[in-house]
């Protein structure tokens, strides 16, 4: 049977949309359980139904779906497939989303615009969802929009420990590519013994997406070892004036390490033509074959969904995956 039992009355299953069920088997892999079978298709005008091929009645249920492109249908989906939880009597459901849509709309730069990141959360709320379980959220203030537990996971010790394992500390300096992570800069300073950090000042049009001015580096990169980090890399503009900035300013060599691999438009050409030595991403968004190249390394996200996902149902403690410490 595709469940984990722990006691006579707990049951945690483990289901999974359309969008990244890879993922979600490797997960699955790692609890050392299957996928509930679940029968999910689109109706000729875009409609999509699901329905669980097993019964869910008191089970602990986890619903993985990474909100990759095309982004809404997958948020779509899993909102239905929590729906359908919640009416087939699941006891709690957690939605498990490695990449959470909308998150860079978690404010108002100007009037008239939506907070879009606060309407997922509650439209998960709405549908049925108990708790929340997501990878690196853009701003951490996401978390006070879901009325009810949010388990905020970091890739942090995955990307320093393979960093550390690879690149001399003592000719190492973290970057933020903006002032707005300098503090996730400095956690990653604390992760590496303290090596020194820098970040690029820039300036956003607010009007324009996806697109930055870069201005100069604040501390000095020159001989050094830079690993230029981010959240995610979506059309890699910044990321590679960032780059450019940094091999200006005399570093001797650039590393770009983030969370999730958006990798949007023109994302592998601009990653493919510039001077970074090598791109360290996680798998929560599926990277197609097209998109991968020779200088991009793949860390699997699936052993730390796994791991908070058994502290989750065993009622254990998952702070040390909340502080980004192992």
């Amino acid at each position: 049977m595709s469940e984990l039992r722990l006691s006579s009355e707990k049951r945690l299953r483990i289901f999974t949309g359309r969008g990244y069920p890879e993922l979600a088997e490797d997960v699955a892999a790692e609890l050392g359980i299957p996928i509930t079978p679940t029968s999910a298709y689109d109706f000729a005008n875009g409609e999509i139904f699901v329905r669980f091929e097993e019964s869910v009645r008191g089970s602990d249920a986890f619903v993985i779906q990474s909100h990759a492109a095309p982004v809404n249908k997958q948020i779509m989906e899993q909102l239905i497939m929590v729906d359908a939880l919640k009416r087939a009597s699941a006891k709690r459901i957690t939605v498990v989303a490695p990449f959470y849509g909308y998150a860079r709309q978690d404010k108002k730069h100007r009037g008239r615009e939506p907070i879009s990141a606060r309407l997922m959360a509650d439209l998960f709320k709405t549908a049925g969802a108990d708790r929340l379980m997501v990878v690196d959220l853009h701003t951490s203030q996401i978390q006070g929009f879901f009325d009810g537990p949010v388990d905020h996971l970091f890739a942090l010790p995955l990307l320093t420990n393979y960093v550390g394992s690879k690149v001399d500390r003592s000719r190492l300096t973290i970057v933020s590519p903006d002032s707005g992570r300098v503090r996730v800069a400095e956690r990653w300073s604390d992760m590496l013994g303290g090596v020194p950090i820098a970040f690029i000042h820039k300036t956003r049009d607010p009007r324009i997406p996806n697109e930055s001015i870069t201005g100069r580096v604040v501390g000095d990169v020159k001989g050094m070892t830079c690993v230029v980090i981010d959240d995610m890399i979506d059309t890699a503009g910044t990321i590679t004036k960032a780059v450019d900035a940094l091999f200006e300013d005399g570093a001797k060599e650039v590393i770009v390490a983030a969370t999730h691999a958006v990798l949007s438009g023109p994302a592998v050409e601009r990653l493919k033509n510039s001077r970074v030595s090598e791109v360290i991403v996680t798998n929560t968004l599926p990277i197609p074959e097209e998109a991968k190249f020779d200088r991009l390394t793949v860390l699997s996200i699936a052993p730390l969904l796994g791991r908070a996902i058994r502290e989750v149902f065993e009622d254990g403690s998952v702070t040390s995956l909340f502080d980004g410490h192992s």
